[in-house]
């Protein structure tokens, strides 16, 4: 089990909370959505050609839902830049 978070958490404690059910599945996703897209952007790719290779991996969401994941999900370098402004 691979910890997706690991700027939150350590593996450990990812693995043991996994065990437990004790993570918002869905959270992780979307976390996991919105870096990729971030990753993508960095690479030059458009934005839209972004969000159609995230659709590509998450078959079963819409381009308006990942969409709104990228725009609404704050990772945690982005709330740390927010308390330091």
């Amino acid at each position: 089990m691979t910890n997706p978070i690991p700027q939150l958490i350590s593996d450990e404690l990812y693995t043991t909370l996994a065990r437990l059910n004790l993570l918002n599945q869905k959270v992780i996703r979307d976390f996991q959505i919105k870096r990729r897209y971030l990753d993508l952007r960095e690479e030059g790719q458009r934005a839209a050609d972004a969000i159609d290779q995230i659709l590509e991996q998450y078959p079963y969401l819409q381009f308006d839902t990942v969409r709104k994941i990228i725009y609404s999900v704050k990772l945690p370098e982005e709330i740390r830049e927010e308390i330091h402004a």
